[in-house]
This record gives C-alpha cells, structure tokens and sequence, in this order.
C-alpha cells in the first residue's frame, strides 16, 4: 500500500522513476502494548531489561526495485518499561572521531543502551551531544532522525 503511493508518486511524464527510499513504519496499540513493524532496510530495535531485541527489516527499499517482494509485518508484544527506537542512516554514516570514520550503528546501539537509564529528555540531549563530539568541524553528510519511545 505505501509503496504502491509511492511509486505513483514517482510517476513522470517520462515514465516510472527509479527510485526509492529506505523507511521503518510502526504501528503502536497502547491498549494492549502490541506493536505492528515493517521496515524497508531501517530495523526496529527494542531494549528491555538491558537487553536488545532487533526486529529485522526487509533488505530491499520501497519504491520500484528490481526484486520487489511484500514487505515482511512483525508483530511484538511490549512490556511496560521497554523503549524502542527507530533511525535513519544518517547518525551512523557520518564521519568523525579522531579517525575520521564512520560512526557504525553497532556503536549508536551501544550508546543508545549506555543512556536507557535516563529519561528520553535526557537520552535525546546525551545523543544529540554525542552526534556534535563525534562529528566535529566536519560537514553534517545526511539528514539524521532518531525517534526513541519509552513505554
């Protein structure tokens, strides 16, 4: 359904554009803490208890693509106190640290479960702080969004 919206959108007087973007979609019944997730190469990741649980996302993007399958739907039942977080690629494709390389998602997820202990007021100050320190006097490489939600 979003994917067929848009590809329409894509839609050119030329033709059909070859495009695509990658995108995570969560769906949250805060009745019953059930979430729905779907993700287009962005993941889902949950942290409970200290612990992560990744939903995977679907290594292809939406929009037109040479291979395109339907999307895989996870259903997960959330416990009070979990958090779960979705982001682009933007925060762990920048450049920076006292190397000059790329900041990796293994390392964002580890700092990410460094702050579950603070409320998301301040996990989003220490993260946003951490992007600045990490990236220093280089130039910002891509638009960066991370949505964190506490239970």
């Amino acid at each position: 359904m979003v994917r067929d919206i848009l590809i329409q959108s894509f839609v050119s007087s030329q033709g059909i554009v070859q495009d695509g973007m990658d995108i995570a979609l969560v769906s949250w019944n805060r009745d019953n803490n059930k979430i729905l997730f779907a993700g287009a190469h962005n993941a889902l990741h949950i942290f409970r208890n200290g612990e992560l649980i990744t939903l995977q996302a679907d290594r292809q993007p939406i929009g037109t693509y040479k291979f395109m399958k339907p999307f895989t739907t996870h259903e997960f039942q959330l416990q009070e106190g979990d958090s779960f977080y979705m982001f682009t690629d933007g925060y762990q494709d920048q450049f920076g640290g006292p190397k000059g390389k790329k900041f990796k998602s293994r390392q964002l997820l580890e700092e990410i479960k460094s702050v579950q202990h603070l409320s998301m007021v301040d996990q989003k100050r220490y993260l946003t702080q951490c992007f600045q320190d990490w990236k220093g006097e280089l130039e910002q490489v891509d638009d960066v969004c991370l949505i964190g939600v506490k239970v």
